[in-house]
């Protein structure tokens, strides 16, 4: 799995489906968290690792992904020292079982701790330099955090009452935060549909289209549904495309969950058009998802450079084609789960004016940039756990 991710490029939580099938859930879990703190520490692992031996050992090699699993379990899970040995020498089968053997003796003799959690250098320099030293400095400590678990609620007038069912805490209106170690499928509400799992930061753009109730809404790249469903549990005739028919089956079972509803449309939105315009659009832009490295620490992988160009250029193109599909006078919304500067709010065509979100349609502790766009960066909300980084744009179609 290590390698999938680290060395093939692969998306965790697609690497773990295929790698984890017949295992019991406590099984499944394990592994996720091995491979996860492997990823959140990498750098200090690594460091770890070249520590203990004379020469440093290939990126891709298979003892290197091993070792990077035995210490993830050592110090991030507090696995004993014998039973690290024990399950990892098996995984260098007919390869250098001798100097891994070594290399872990050396280690938990001499390490107490890894070192404190770090950004990869190319990351740390870009995000340094695009929103300063403390904001990376607060994404590096992030990576020692699991992140909490956060739900959106369809109604959030219930918000109060459910926050005393579930011992939660709340930062807005409509939004739950559980407690650590939460089985989400055993709460109260999860059946009846009463509400889905959205992290607080990706809560934030439906909001800022208005009042929905009764109007004809596109989400556009809507997979895996959660602003769907808050567009249609505020009464949106929604309109939901994507082009990955995997990850719309996750918003149908979503909407059945919850009893709503939405027309999906499984479609390349560059190639896809309307049969008639929509009073408002979501445009949910495929991005780096470097914001959500939290919980995806395998983003902080993915390179810069040419990938964020392209990225940024693929959601220009959206913007553009999305704006030819809103009314005279509706509003577009486009947002990306990243903290790259390149995926800043794209230049909007000319048939859209920029619209600038106001403090007081943002939650307590958030304030929008002077351009008037949402940014959520780290730091935010960190004394209750922090949030996924987002950045936001609203524009109004012209007359």
């Amino acid at each position: 799995m290590l390698h999938s991710v680290t060395t093939m490029g692969q998306p965790l939580d697609a690497v773990l489906a295929r790698a984890t099938q017949g295992l019991s859930a406590p099984d499944r879990a394990l592994a996720r968290a091995l491979v996860s703190q492997a990823l959140r520490q990498l750098p200090g692992i690594d460091a770890t690792i070249d520590s203990a031996t004379e020469r440093p050992l290939p990126e891709d090699s298979r003892a290197r992904q091993a070792l990077r699993v035995a210490l993830a379990g050592r110090y991030c899970l507090d696995t004993p020292p014998h039973a690290v040995v024990a399950t990892t020498l098996p995984l260098l089968e007919g390869g250098p079982r001798r100097l891994a053997h070594g290399v872990l003796s050396t280690i938990f003799r001499t390490v107490q701790a890894l070192p404190a959690p770090a950004l990869p250098d190319g990351v740390q320099a870009r995000w340094a330099d695009a929103w300063g030293e403390t904001v990376a400095a607060s994404a590096a400590l992030m990576l020692a955090d699991i992140p909490p678990t956060d739900l959106r609620l369809a109604d959030p007038a219930r918000t109060a009452d459910y926050k005393t069912q579930l011992g939660a805490t709340s930062l807005f209106p409509g939004h739950l935060r559980l407690p650590d170690g939460a089985d989400i499928s055993e709460l109260p509400g999860f059946t009846a549909g009463d509400w889905w799992v959205q992290d607080a930061a990706a809560q934030l753009a439906v909001p800022l289209l208005g009042d929905v109730a009764g109007k004809n809404i596109l989400d556009l790249c809507a997979a895996p549904g959660g602003k769907t469903m808050q567009l249609a549990a505020a009464g949106a005739h929604v309109t939901a495309v994507d082009m990955s028919a995997s990850r719309l089956k996750r918003l149908r079972e979503n909407l059945k969950r919850t009893g709503l509803s939405a027309t999906v449309v499984t479609a390349d939105a560059l190639l896809w058009a309307p049969d008639a315009p929509f009073d408002a659009i979501l445009l949910d832009a495929p991005c780096s998802a470097t914001g959500t490295f939290r919980r995806h620490p395998e983003v902080l992988l993915r390179g810069g450079g040419a990938v964020l160009t392209r990225l940024a250029a693929l959601q220009s193109a959206l913007l553009a084609r999305a704006s030819g599909w809103l009314k005279p006078g509706g509003t577009l919304v486009c947002a990306v789960c990243s903290l790259e500067r390149e995926e800043a709010p794209p230049a909007p065509p000319a048939v859209l004016a920029p619209y600038p979100v106001t403090v007081d349609e943002l939650p307590a502790g958030l304030l929008p940039t002077a351009e008037g766009y949402v940014r959520t960066l780290p730091g935010l909300w960190r004394e209750s756990g922090g949030a996924d980084g987002f950045q936001i744009a609203r524009y109004r179609r012209r007359p």
